[in-house]
């Protein structure tokens, strides 16, 4: 949900190239092949090529073994290749060698969630954003509700979602859960209100106005459906959200 391994095509061609420039220069030393290394593997783990994103990440594990982000990186590629006992190992051993990092706190989180370990990941993301460090503590309020989401503890969900909007009042994502959430228990007035608040404010999303058109269809409030159509189909015409509004205008979803 977070994290190194969101690496895009420039900075792995940076990387390419600075690993170029050292070795002409003289052989590398074990830290700097190592960054190199893990900078190739976050890259072709985000790239999805997981061979070589294994291949990497080994190299710079052995060049620094001592290194959290390094074993983070490998924990989410053994996540992806569906081991999830190497997975937590490598969670753990990250943490052990960087105690409360935020970061690792809530890739573990998210780890344990997924694992149905709900009570143990939401104490995860509890740290996490306890963490003064932590630059988005908003999401780790927001992936908590989501965890508890999971195991049907809703009241509990919803506090966490408004804990998000109380540290970030524009961060989408936590409208998007909570209004969903409200939508789900057939409190359609306090979806809609809590979307057409949102957006009054905010740049609006595709996802929080195909909400906010769900709610006032759910209501029913006709005049308030056809705006919110009218806003997706006008701002966000390619969307999955719009061409589900085409799809169902006629009908309730």
């Amino acid at each position: 949900m977070s994290g190194a391994a969101r690496r895009a095509h420039a900075p792995l061609a940076a990387v390419v190239l600075l690993a170029g420039c050292a070795t002409s220069a003289g052989p590398q030393s074990s830290e700097a092949a190592a960054t190199a290394n893990m900078q190739l593997g976050s890259a072709y783990l985000q790239q999805g090529n997981l061979p070589i994103a294994k291949e990497k990440l080994e190299r710079a594990l052995a060049e620094a073994p001592r290194n959290a982000t390094v074993h983070g990186l490998l924990a989410m590629l053994y996540v992806r290749l569906g081991d999830n006992v190497k997975a937590e190992g490598e969670y753990r051993a990250a943490l052990s060698l960087a105690p409360g990092d935020p970061e690792q706190l809530n890739n573990y989180a998210v780890f344990l969630c997924a694992a149905g370990r709900a009570d143990e990941g939401v104490s995860r993301f509890q740290e996490a954003a306890r963490n003064a460090l932590y630059r988005t503590p908003w999401a780790a309020y927001t992936n908590s509700g989501v965890c508890l989401r999971s195991v049907k503890r809703d009241a509990e969900a919803e506090a966490q979602f408004k804990r998000a909007l109380q540290v970030r009042s524009d961060y989408a994502e936590a409208a998007v859960q909570l209004a969903d959430l409200e939508l789900s228990e057939n409190r359609a007035t306090d979806a809609y209100n809590r979307v057409a608040e949102f957006i009054r404010v905010n740049p609006p999303t595709a996802e929080l106005l195909l909400l906010g058109w769900r709610a006032a269809r759910a209501q029913p409030n006709a005049v308030n459906a056809a705006q919110m159509a009218w806003r997706l189909q006008n701002e966000f015409p390619d969307s999955e959200q719009a061409r589900t509004v085409a799809a169902n205008a006629g009908g309730k979803t």
